[in-house]
């Protein structure tokens, strides 16, 4: 089905609101018991990290149901040097609008961006079995590995895509994600207090 009737376009700070609360929506009790993926959106507002034209929100009848925001990041080569890419994420699609390719949409508009702004590396954390029908792959495949885990350690979850290609051609390194990516399990629950109250639930498939 095609789908029609929607825009997509950069976020004013008048819909950090609903874009906080959409996230929070989108991935409650989805990897954890509630979320916190809201907070990390709200923590990087404001932040020099943010790139404001890759922090786009998805209308649809002019309603936001969609939200990508990429960060500046950068890959420590082995040689010695810093290569600038970045990364994206969460990437936030409402429940109601789940499930119908909105979200595959949202991504390539946002890759297709970054592009033409110059960009030519993305690493991610993610769902390779999604994440592959965009053009990511598993980071060690290039060589660049997750500093997170073991440098020896396949991490399937450790995803990149070059946008522009062969640029990580005879390189090797590290990554790390950007500091706005680390959350405090205090901070999120006084966050979470301006929101309507949701039940924590242990479901099957979590990750946390």
């Amino acid at each position: 089905m095609a789908l029609s009737n929607y825009q997509i376009k950069p976020i004013q700070p008048a819909d950090y609101p609903a874009i906080e609360y959409l996230t929070r929506e989108a991935f409650w009790n989805v990897y954890q018991p509630g979320a916190t993926e809201h907070y990390i959106v709200h923590q990087f507002q404001g932040r020099p990290e943010l790139i404001a034209d890759l922090n786009l929100g998805l209308w649809v009848n002019d309603q936001i149901i969609g939200h990508i925001m990429y960060v500046k990041a950068q890959i420590n080569l082995d040689a010695g040097q810093v290569l600038p890419i970045v990364t994206f994420g969460p990437l936030s699609i409402a429940p109601k609008y789940q499930h119908q390719g909105y979200g595959g949409i949202l991504l390539q508009n946002s890759m297709k961006r970054a592009t033409n702004l110059g960009y030519a590396v993305i690493a991610i954390t993610g769902n390779l079995d999604f994440y592959g029908r965009f053009g990511f792959v598993v980071g060690s495949q290039l060589d660049i590995h997750y500093a997170a885990e073991p440098r020896e350690q396949v991490v399937p979850y450790f995803l990149i895509h070059e946008l522009i290609p062969g640029t990580l051609n005879g390189r090797s390194g590290t990554y790390e994600d950007p500091v706005g990516y680390t959350v405090d399990s205090k901070a999120v629950a006084e966050f979470d207090r301006q929101f309507p109250p949701k039940q924590k639930l242990r479901l099957p498939g979590q990750l946390q």
